[in-house]
């Protein structure tokens, strides 16, 4: 069910302190933490602590974790002393969503393409 926590969602698993990452941020509802496999030299995920699986679904349920999710990112690139960052939700596998928990990328450190891809 949206909302609950997921046994086999990896971010799932993180939030719940059950596997171990590199956290820069955390709220009562969100969490950021550095990309094991990052695109730019600053590649941060925020997720919501609650399981949506895709940016949409979780839009539509919980419009203000959304909302605590973008104040997250800004409050990332602050601390990272980005003057300029992208901010990316995938959602589905054809936009490159490969854990289905939704989470936004926070990408920066060096200049962004567009379009990207």
């Amino acid at each position: 069910m949206a909302g609950e926590p997921q046994e086999d969602c990896l971010f799932c698993k993180i939030a719940e302190g059950h596997v171990p990452a590199t956290v820069v941020r955390e709220t009562e509802t969100t969490m950021a933490f550095r990309d094991i496999n990052p695109q730019a030299p600053t590649h941060i995920l925020v997720i919501p602590k609650a399981h949506y699986p895709n940016a949409a679904e979780l839009a539509a349920a919980a419009p203000q974790l959304v909302a605590d999710i973008l104040q997250e990112t800004g409050n990332v690139a602050y601390d990272e002393k980005l003057e300029s960052y992208r901010v990316v939700f995938n959602t589905g596998s054809g936009a490159g969503q490969t854990v289905f928990h939704a989470h936004a990328h926070v990408l920066g450190g060096r200049g962004m393409q567009w379009p990207p891809g």
